[in-house]
């Protein structure tokens, strides 16, 4: 149940959203530019043969550079304009607005919290294209195309993903593989207690397995194909998330900066992976 806190946070935020700005305009251009931007490199190709095999590569390392900007940049202020303000987007705002008290969105309106701006995907399409082109030096064109599709690709999943984890419940969120899987890891990491340094992926949960900052106490495929099931999470984080699922906890030792864990909570957290530093 939503508390007092959060509806509060969520109150000031949509009030101050600019009477301009529109959901569906947001992610329509975001999916259009993105998907035509896949289409054209595609387009590009010559006769590609193994080249193809680059995406599971390059899918996997962006995995991890994922995990990284979520865990060192959205969740780790560094002052720096640009990085300060993914930091502010991210932890200030976006784990402002849910909880997993509620981590549902109720309207179009709130694509907002949910989407990136549109200028993430041009700073992702330029580096591509530049990586890309590092690529096609060394390997040939076919193989530079591939990190753009992946790159880009890799993006659209994640946006597409992340929606999926604060739309209302229904049964395709509940029974689609993997989409059920990702909801229920981001729901716990929305969870003011663990949301520093609990289950940073959004799209496969891949990199938390390996790094060893998921929630669950699962082998790989078991997190892959883990679903709506709590019964693998591991006993010392749930006792932190049910204490700070409590609204008194939230109103004292909760800020904008996420919690103020005290010294059991760093033990428990410790005990169950690693702590990474602020």
């Amino acid at each position: 149940m939503i508390t007092e806190r959060q509806s509060r946070f969520r109150e000031s935020y949509i009030n101050q959203i600019s009477p301009w700005y529109h959901g569906l305009v947001h992610v329509g251009v975001m999916y259009s530019v993105g998907i035509s931007a896949i289409l054209w490199c595609v387009g590009q190709l010559s006769s590609p043969t193994w080249e193809w095999w680059l995406i599971i590569p390059i899918a996997i390392a962006g995995n991890f550079v994922e995990w990284g900007m979520h865990m060192h940049v959205m969740h780790r202020l560094k002052d720096v304009f640009a990085l300060r303000a993914i930091y502010d987007r991210h932890t200030r705002q976006h784990h402002q607005y849910f909880t997993d008290n509620d981590t549902n969105i109720h309207s179009v309106r709130e694509f907002r919290i949910v989407f990136f701006p549109w200028r993430v995907l041009i700073v992702l399409v330029v580096a591509s294209a530049l990586l890309g082109w590092l690529v096609s030096l060394l390997l040939g064109a076919d193989a530079g195309y591939m990190v753009p599709v992946t790159m880009i690709g890799h993006y659209l999943v994640y946006e597409t993903f992340h929606f999926c984890c604060h739309v209302p419940e229904n049964a395709f969120v509940r029974h689609c593989p993997l989409i059920n899987t990702i909801r229920r890891h981001h729901s716990a990491h929305h969870n003011m207690g663990v949301m520093m340094h609990i289950n940073m992926n959004l799209t496969l949960p891949l990199a938390d397995w390996a790094l060893g900052t998921s929630d669950l106490d699962r082998g790989l495929l078991g997190h892959l194909f883990n679903g709506y099931d709590t019964r693998h999470q591991k006993p010392a984080l749930v006792q932190i998330m049910d204490k700070y699922r409590r609204a008194q906890v939230q109103e004292e030792r909760v800020t904008l900066e996420g919690p103020r864990l005290d010294e059991n909570d760093l033990r428990a957290l410790s005990s169950a992976g690693r702590v990474v530093p602020g």
